[in-house]
């Protein structure tokens, strides 16, 4: 399998098109389609991005069938570790702003938000309602 082809099918499997991908990576949606059809390719930052879009690891797209990292984890044990660091982190700071504590309480209740929606929304994926 070509590594525009590994791209491509992760890109369905995760229900997107070039276009949101390319949002996603902060490129065109033309540049994914050179990728996909193996007429470009991908530097390691972008590499680097497509790993953690699509939970793989750097080894499946530079030879390993394996799609899922080794060290896959759970995105509510990253959340929780982003928690106590944006809660415990000395002299945070937003566009030159220090963080209040009110400030992070707010980013995280966004998160919180965000993400219970993107997994309600996976849920109704898997279950075949959307």
């Amino acid at each position: 399998m070509t590594l525009g082809s590994k791209i491509k099918q992760l890109r369905k499997q995760a229900g997107l098109t070039q276009s949101e991908l390319a949002g996603r990576l902060g490129i065109s949606p033309s540049a994914v389609g050179m990728y996909e059809q193996d007429r470009r390719e991908p530097d390691s930052r972008i590499l680097s991005k497509l790993c953690g879009i699509f939970g793989v690891s750097g080894d499946y797209f530079i030879g390993s069938e394996k799609a899922v990292s080794e060290s896959s984890v759970e995105v509510s044990e990253v959340f929780d570790e982003f928690t106590r660091r944006l809660t415990s982190e000395e002299g945070l700071m937003f566009d030159g702003v220090p963080l209040n504590s009110e400030d992070r309480m707010k980013i995280i209740d966004a998160i919180r938000v965000v993400a219970a929606i993107a997994q309600q929304q996976h849920r109704r994926k898997i279950e075949g309602g959307v």
